[in-house]
């Protein structure tokens, strides 16, 4: 009867490191492989990226909430006082945040950066107010 419980114990353990040497044969854990040329494209993406950037007087920065590079470009206009967006190379924006609709001036935006918050003005009144991440 000792036996037998002897070898019931021992039927789980091999069982037991059977099923774990099992799983582990199917994780997803990455294997080392050398630099495809498929990964190496993104890198010679971002270098033309960066140069018709440069092209375009930009740069590129990371931007939002993910950091993701992007191309900025600052507007000549940049501070001039406006009450529509045709007043400016980007955006007309309320230089203190109004009421929806309410008269207002503005400034043009200094750059293509568009992420934070920001307020509008068109036709000289406020429009919503706009965060972006």
């Amino acid at each position: 009867m000792i036996q037998d419980e002897s070898f019931n114990m021992a039927t789980r353990w091999i069982h037991a490191g059977l099923c774990a040497l099992l799983l582990t044969a199917c994780s997803n854990a990455p294997t080392a492989s050398p630099a495809s040329p498929a990964a190496q494209a993104p890198a010679a993406q971002t270098s033309a990226d960066a140069a018709a950037c440069t092209a375009k007087g930009g740069q590129l920065r990371p931007v939002g909430r993910m950091q993701i590079p992007r191309c900025i470009v600052p507007y000549a206009d940049a501070g001039k006082t406006c009450t529509d967006n045709s007043d400016c190379s980007g955006d007309c924006l309320a230089t203190n945040i109004v009421p929806t609709g309410a008269a207002a001036t503005g400034t043009c935006q200094r750059d293509s950066d568009r992420f934070g918050c920001r307020q509008e003005v068109v036709g000289g009144k406020g429009q919503a107010a706009l965060c972006i991440d």
